[in-house]
């Protein structure tokens, strides 16, 4: 572990958003370097006041939203440097100069508001389908009408519309097999052929472009089917992508399917001192209309507490 590692994710530490290891491993550091130390004590003396003022209540929903929304455009947005990367990065300004309260409120409101407006935008807006690249000619791809994986091999048959139907043949591992079976578990019409797209992809899980259509499955599939088979090739990534685990709190929340919002419980407890999915299982266990989450939700909030 760095020095830049830590200071980037010294804030994650002290709102305990790092998982076990990491904390641990960060606690090791800043013993042995005074200058990790001193940026640890200055985001301490930063979190004093944060936390001495008057708090608002914020829905988990929107709270999960916004931090997929603010996650989704970190990981697509091209670093500034010099002068700029000052001017648009918070987290130089608070190590280059202490913050009145007053300054700081007015940050975090900007910040909060910023990530409303683009939760609402994501809601409100098109699903742009991202753009799939391979030998295949996906251009005049009308469709995938079937998925077979030959048995006792990693050769996988595809089938899928143009002008006239074509079968594409070749191993999991090509990109062009890959990006069909995205193609079909994104946008095809027929919810079996999406079902046996994820049983393959899910061969892959650190892939992070599979991982993405995974996700995308899960949040925006029409069929619960499709959804589930999505969560359950996604609960080993839980721990170790936010990504994943934001999808999850969002399905535990807003999906309309009682198994698959108990699919998601299960796999989220895996990260249950997580203080989103503490906030979502408390609200769950006081409010859900569905009593067997209401169940669930208290029976992993009173292992955290037994854990605590």
């Amino acid at each position: 572990m760095n020095c830049d590692w830590v200071k980037e994710n010294v804030a994650l530490y002290l709102y305990n958003e790092l998982g076990d290891d990491a904390r641990h491993e960060v606690e090791q550091h800043v013993n042995r370097c005074e200058a990790c130390a001193e940026e640890l004590e200055t985001m301490k003396a930063f979190h004093v006041t944060m936390t001495a003022m008057p708090k608002l209540e914020v829905n988990p929903n929107l709270l999960t939203s916004a931090r997929m929304e603010l996650q989704e455009a970190l990981e697509t947005t091209t670093q500034a440097k010099g002068w700029a990367r000052f001017a648009l990065d918070p987290m130089s300004w608070l190590r280059q100069a202490r913050f009145s309260p007053a300054l700081a409120a007015v940050l975090l409101m900007v910040g909060f508001g910023g990530g409303v407006g683009a939760t609402y935008k994501m809601a409100k807006g098109p699903v742009v389908q991202p753009e799939i690249h391979g030998s295949t000619n996906e251009a005049a791809i009308s469709g995938v009408s079937n998925v077979v994986m030959q048995p006792g091999s990693n050769k996988v048959s595809i089938e899928y519309d143009r002008t006239l139907r074509e079968t594409k043949e070749g191993s999991l591992d090509d990109p062009s097999i890959q990006n069909l079976l995205l193609m079909a578990a994104r946008t095809n019409y027929n919810s079996g052929v999406r079902m046996d797209s994820i049983d393959l992809l899910k061969q892959k899980p650190d892939d992070g472009r599979i991982r993405e259509g995974l996700i995308f499955s899960l949040r925006y599939d029409s069929n619960p089917g499709v959804r589930l088979k999505a969560l359950e090739a996604l609960q080993g990534q839980v721990k170790q992508d936010i990504r994943v685990r934001n999808a999850m709190l969002e399905a535990l929340l807003n999906d309309n399917n009682p198994g698959v919002r108990t699919g998601a419980i299960k796999a989220l407890e895996q990260v249950k001192s997580d203080t989103s999915v503490r906030q979502a299982m408390q609200q769950l266990a006081k409010d859900d209309p569905n009593p067997f989450i209401r169940s669930e939700s208290r029976r992993v909030l009173a292992s955290v507490q037994a854990m605590d």
